[in-house]
Formats: structure tokens, C-alpha cells, sequence
């Protein structure tokens, strides 16, 4: 068990009247850290600490910030055993996952340290005689960035690094499920030499998310937020944001589909869709949870992908055995799922592999025949049990790709690339991959859904249209006539 602390102003504090929380260990129920429970009023002290940081770092040069930014990934990577060992305690993620969310993390941090001089603007021609026009980007102020635990790492240093790079301060608020994780990522943005007040930390008890989010939203300093999570906190974000008229970039839960059309190649789309499918026990926002075969080669595909579902290894993260699927975060999703598994069984599909769950090792689960009658068709697993979908042709595998809520990412496989790009640009979704598996990501690419899956974008120069204000500036360069 470790304990923790917040960071403000540079300092390391506990919460008001010294309350905690504990996060439990989805496995076993050990606790795996306790972590300071913020009142309101700590989160409005965070919000003064960055806004007075921000007087300062908003106007340091854009070499010094690419310096801590790089300084930082390289701090993050040397954090990888601890990262490890949390991630596994905290929401049961395997080596192997964490490891993962290091390597694109750093790697976030050094995009991010690229765009500290691409934070651009443009001369546009004025009508006004003499007068030089510009849109300038200027850092917004503060950030506040609220992190989710089921990719702990990436989405941590995602919500603060892009915001870093284009001058605000920042403002993380940790995962209920994962302080000690997150934790980990301000201390390497501590051992970089990040000034006082630019980066901070809070950690809540879970019933007091709301008001403490709120107090931050309500703060005039904060002048953007950014949260990753499910759909159904989004909206409640989007309309605390609403009721102070403050900007917000959402990421939330998708549905993803991957298309598998009758001239794909079979062995290429059974490795996509086991890694889309499978990595993270399929808790990722861009997880495949509907595989869209036609029929033509349907059951040559469902073999395989069986066969291969099958091999994946399960166990406890926590050993020294390399497994695949590791802890679901809590038996609040193996219920869930068991239940998905039940209705679709009782509504005609079939069993391939797995199964219905008793404690948070779940094994890759796969349900054929699945139909829209059934509520694991429209509902989002957020586990390792996933629905195959069959259709007759290309016109019915589109409309089945698009009937849903979300629209986060999809795939498409084919050996007619013209085809299958012209099947990914009518799929309503923020990303579309192209024999290629739906959970993918890159610093550098605009990442983001549509639909129920989010608004705006994370990532590369989408990011920074995000956290900086375009401002109109004019110089009037010679006299001016006025008409009166």
C-alpha cells in the first residue's frame, strides 16, 4: 500500500483536515494507495496556484518549454518499473499495458515539446488602408485536464502536455481509480524543473468529484477543460462548462467497428481484431466491440479468430508470468458484462470461447450471430466480450457500422484499398483505419470522436487550436480616415 500526496504551487500537501480515500485492488481487494480526498476549497487553491504561474510561464520562450518537455519524457521513462507496479495495483493492467502507455506517453511529451514553435498565426489582408491584420494564438490561461484510469498514463500526460507546449499552466485532476498512477507522471513533470504552480495535481474521493470539479470549472482562471471518460460523465462536463461558458474538449466511449469486408485477408484481420478486441481486456475508448464480417467469409474468419481468441494468456498482472488480459478494473464490469452475455444468448447468439465471469480475470469472450434485438449489439462492453455481427454485403455493413450512438474509431479490411477507402469515408466516426485495427493512436494526428464519442480534438496542431485563443490584433500603420 503507499500513501500520496497532491502537488500546489510546487508543494507537496495532503487534503483539507488531512481527509483520504483508499483504491482497492480490483482482484483481491488489498488496498493498493491512499490518496488525499480535495475539498473544494483545495481545488480553488490549485486554480490560484496555476493562475498566478501562468503571469510567468505564459510569457517563457518556447526553447525553454521544448527543453522541460523533453526532460520530462525522458524523467517518465525512467518511472517505467514504478509505472509498472502501480498501474498492475491500482486497476490491474498488465506489464506489458503499462509499459505500452510509457512509450506513447514520452513520446507525447517530446510531440508536444516539437509544437512549442508552431503555435502560429497569420497576416490577413485588411480592407482598411495601412492597417497590418493578424490572428494571433496566445495561451489561454489555465487548464484544467481530468484524466481517466483505463489508459492511465497516455490519457494523463495527453491532458496536460499539448496545454503545456502552448503556454497555459496546468491542472490535473487524477482518477479515483488510479492517484498513485497519475501521481507518478506529475513527479516526472517535478523531475524536470517544471516552476512552481505551472503543473498541479488533485486527487478525490469519489463522491466528491462533482463539487470539486465544479469549484475548478467555476474559477475565472480556467479557461479550458479537457475530459477523457464515459459518455455519460461528458455530458455532465459539457454542462457545468455550459453554465460558465467555458470551452471543453471531450473524449468519451465509442463502439468501435471493424468492417471485415468478402475480399479481406483473413489472417490480417484475425491479428487486428484480436488486438483491437483484447489489449487492456478491451478497456480502451477505441476497443473493436462489433466485428462486422460478410457472410461470404464469415465462418472461414470466425475460426480463426476463435482459435486465436482462445490462445490469449489470463492471469494476475501482479506475477511474473507475461499474460494478455490482465484485471478488469472491478466487478462492476464483469456484472455488466455477464449480463450482456445473457441476454444475447437468450435472444439466439453463440458462444465461440469464453464465458460469463466470477471474479475480474475475464477471459476473450465471443458471441456470434449477435442482432440488433440484442444489448450487447448497442451497448458498450468496456470488457474482453465481443460481438460478431454478420452481413451480406458492403451497403449493409456501413449502415451497421453507423447505427449507433458513438463514433470514436472503426476499421475497415479489404484487398481493394479504393473500396475499402471508400467504405472508411462513410462510417461516422472521428478516425477510420484501413487494414489497420481500431485501437491506434499517434501524438501527431487530431484524435477524437463524433457523435456521443466527443467534441474537438486532442493532439499535434489540432491541439493546440484547442488550448490557445485566436485573437484579432491590428497596427495601424499610416493615418486612418473616419467619416465623421
Amino acid at each position: 500500500m503507499s500513501d500520496m500526496s497532491m502537488l500546489i504551487n510546487g508543494l507537496k500537501v495532503t487534503a483539507e483536515r488531512g481527509a483520504t480515500f483508499e483504491r482497492r485492488n480490483p482482484l483481491d481487494g488489498t488496498v493498493a494507495t491512499r490518496a488525499p480526498a480535495a475539498s473544494p476549497a483545495d481545488a480553488v487553491m490549485a486554480c490560484d496556484a496555476a493562475a498566478e504561474a501562468f503571469k510567468t510561464w505564459s510569457q517563457t520562450g518556447p526553447t525553454e518549454r521544448r527543453m522541460l518537455l523533453l526532460k520530462a519524457a525522458d524523467a517518465l521513462e525512467a518511472k517505467t518499473p514504478k509505472f509498472v507496479e502501480a498501474v498492475g495495483a491500482e486497476t490491474g493492467g498488465t506489464a506489458m499495458w503499462a509499459g505500452f502507455n510509457v512509450m506513447l506517453a514520452a513520446g507525447m511529451l517530446r510531440e508536444a515539446a516539437a509544437l512549442t514553435t508552431q503555435v502560429a498565426g497569420e497576416v490577413i489582408p485588411s480592407d482598411v488602408p495601412g492597417s497590418l491584420a493578424m490572428a494571433v494564438r496566445q495561451p489561454a490561461g489555465v487548464v484544467l485536464g481530468i484524466a481517466p484510469w483505463n489508459a492511465p498514463i497516455i490519457l494523463g500526460v495527453r491532458a496536460i502536455a499539448t496545454p503545456l507546449a502552448c503556454g497555459n499552466t496546468v491542472i490535473l485532476k487524477g482518477s479515483e481509480n488510479c492517484p498513485r498512477t497519475h501521481a507518478l507522471i506529475i513527479e516526472a513533470m517535478q523531475d524536470a524543473g517544471f516552476p512552481p504552480g505551472v503543473v498541479n495535481y488533485i486527487t478525490n474521493a469519489p463522491a466528491d468529484a462533482g463539487a470539486v470539479v465544479e469549484a475548478m470549472v467555476a474559477h475565472p482562471a480556467v479557461r479550458r477543460v479537457n475530459f477523457t471518460g464515459s459518455t455519460r460523465v461528458g455530458r455532465i462536463i459539457a454542462m457545468t462548462c455550459a453554465k460558465y461558458l467555458k470551452p471543453v474538449v471531450l473524449e468519451l466511449g465509442g463502439k468501435a467497428p471493424l468492417i471485415i469486408l468478402d475480399d479481406a485477408d483473413i489472417d490480417d484481420a484475425v491479428n487486428a481484431a484480436a488486438f483491437g478486441c483484447f489489449a487492456n481486456s478491451g478497456q480502451i475508448c477505441m476497443s473493436t466491440e462489433r466485428i462486422i464480417v460478410d457472410q461470404k467469409i464469415a465462418d472461414a474468419f470466425v475460426k480463426k479468430f476463435v482459435d486465436k481468441a482462445k490462445s490469449l494468456p489470463l492471469g494476475d498482472p501482479r506475477k511474473p508470468e507475461p499474460v494478455v488480459l490482465g484485471s478488469v478494473i472491478g466487478m462492476n464490469t464483469v456484472e455488466h458484462c455477464n449480463a450482456l452475455i445473457d441476454d444475447a444468448l437468450a435472444k439466439g447468439a453463440k458462444l465461440l470461447c469464453g464465458g460469463k465471469a466470477d471474479s475480474t480475470l475475464m477471459p476473450a469472450t465471443l458471441l456470434d450471430h449477435v442482432t440488433p434485438a440484442m444489448k450487447i449489439y448497442h451497448e458498450e462492453t468496456f470488457g474482453p466480450v465481443k460481438a460478431i455481427v454478420r452481413v451480406n454485403g458492403v451497403e449493409e455493413a456501413i449502415a451497421c457500422a453507423n447505427d449507433n450512438e458513438y463514433g470514436l474509431s472503426a476499421a475497415v479490411f479489404g484487398g481493394d484499398i479504393a473500396r475499402a477507402f471508400n467504405v472508411a469515408r462513410r462510417i461516422d466516426s472521428g478516425i477510420c483505419h484501413v487494414n489497420g485495427p481500431t485501437v491506434h493512436d499517434e501524438a501527431q494526428m487530431p484524435f477524437g470522436g463524433v457523435k456521443g464519442s466527443g467534441l474537438g480534438r486532442f493532439g499535434g496542431k489540432a491541439g493546440i487550436h484547442e488550448f490557445t485563443e485566436l485573437r484579432w490584433i491590428t497596427i495601424q500603420t499610416t493615418p486612418r480616415h473616419y467619416p465623421f
